[in-house]
């Protein structure tokens, strides 16, 4: 057998697709690659977002050796569509077990949640290293959004499943303290030394010139003198508080110095879509995915940001848009549990504001202060770009996973 290769990601996202789930492994990747590491990958072939038209099976990118398989992709919507493409791919993967054994390691995904049981397998089978990268915790964040119940039987599964899969780790991911926190509580098979925490990142792209993408004939009719535009990026899905978020929207309805802009996928767009329509929101606009130029543009002519987890996800899930937030140099409203990083991040540094599920009135004070107060809204601005710079960048977090390789080869 030829000498093994030192990496292989196992995720159903990847190069070129440009959902954060896809790029966030690639920007791991490259940046192993780059450090010496020979690096390969297996994922899903590309469908909904992607926009280069004829994408080989298999090839190189960057020196990274990549497998695209085909499997079942249906609209992800609704519960049934993603549990169907979760295990589609799985078994898709389960048929090209063997090539696993080519690989020192493999780091593997949370999502879909029954894919790592494949990596713990080629530990056993293969003494394959496996890292795991716990981008979501299951299946606790599934009970905690109505997805599934505590006795049904795929909640039963993924018991099984971490159990298998927890034995067979080296190390952990877990993108924030509090999500570590809880691991370490409720994975009885981990210690501590097991567990990294390296959050997500997004690439620093600078401070571009306002005026220059007020002219995007997207946002152009919303980009006026006096106006704040307050803006949601990104998946607004089971995962995210809405209901807090439209409630500020009605009390603001008629002050028109205050614009929403709303632009992503998930589930509950198609919600708040209805509701703008049904209650003739004029201070709303909602935009389909954006990307490329179309989304720089959109965080440069927006003065802050609101993101949100549901009440009780705290620790399961980290919103990692906000980076991209953070590296925009405005200040983000955090409508999430207090005692996550990002709310510590928002309020120790005075980079933003963080409240609660449930408490517009918190989230309105807090868009009138930004609205009345420019002084602020820009001191805000800047601390929040500062915190972005220290601990966000694409650089910083990929050299963590260069040192944690480092060390588990090595090892």
């Amino acid at each position: 057998m030829k000498k093994k290769k030192d990496i292989l990601f196992l995720c159903q996202y990847f190069y070129p697709e440009y959902v954060s789930s896809a790029t966030l492994p690639f920007d791991t990747a490259l940046a192993l690659s780059k450090a010496g590491f020979t690096v390969g990958a297996i994922s899903g072939y590309p469908k909904e977002y992607n926009q280069i038209d004829e994408i080989p099976m298999k090839g190189t990118y960057e020196n990274i050796e990549i497998k695209r398989l085909k499997y079942i992709q249906l609209k992800r919507t609704n519960f049934i569509g993603r549990l169907i493409n979760y295990f589609s791919f799985t078994f898709i993967v389960a048929l090209r077990f063997w090539e696993l054994r080519k690989y020192k390691t493999i780091i593997v995904y949370s999502n879909p949640p029954v894919l790592p049981l494949i990596a713990a397998l080629a530990n056993k089978f293969f003494d394959t290293k496996v890292i795991f990268v716990s981008y979501d915790v299951y299946p606790e964040m599934a009970y905690i959004t109505n997805t599934i119940s505590k006795d049904s039987a795929i909640s039963k599964m993924m018991k099984i499943a971490n159990k298998s899969i927890f034995k067979h780790v080296d190390k952990v991911v877990a993108l924030s303290n509090e999500m570590k926190a809880y691991l370490l509580k409720h994975r009885s098979a981990l210690s501590d030394h097991q567990i990294e925490v390296i959050p997500n990142w997004y690439e620093d792209k600078g401070l571009s010139d306002v005026e220059e993408s007020s002219k995007n004939k997207l946002f152009h009719p919303l980009k006026k003198d006096g106006n704040l535009i307050v803006s949601y990026f990104g998946n607004l899905g089971i995962c995210q508080d809405l209901d807090t978020i439209v409630d500020t929207i009605r009390h603001l309805k008629d002050n028109r110095k205050v614009q929403f802009i709303f632009a992503g996928h998930g589930n509950k767009m198609g919600v708040l879509k209805t509701i703008v329509e049904e209650e003739n929101l004029n201070n709303v606009s909602v935009f389909d995915f954006l990307h490329g130029q179309d989304f720089q543009d959109a965080l440069n002519i927006s003065d802050c940001f609101i993101v949100s987890l549901v009440d009780g996800l705290t620790g399961l899930a980290v919103p990692s848009k906000t980076y991209s937030y953070m590296m925009a140099g405005k200040p983000v409203i955090a409508i999430i549990g207090n005692e996550s990083d990002i709310a510590k991040d928002l309020t120790e540094n005075n980079a933003g504001y963080s409240m609660e599920v449930g408490e517009s009135s918190k989230v309105v004070g807090a868009i009138n202060e930004l609205l009345e107060d420019k002084v602020k809204l820009s001191y805000m601005g800047e601390n929040c770009r500062k915190v972005f710079l220290e601990k966000y960048t694409k650089d910083h977090c990929t050299q963590q996973y260069v040192k944690m390789m480092r060390k588990t080869l090595e090892g």
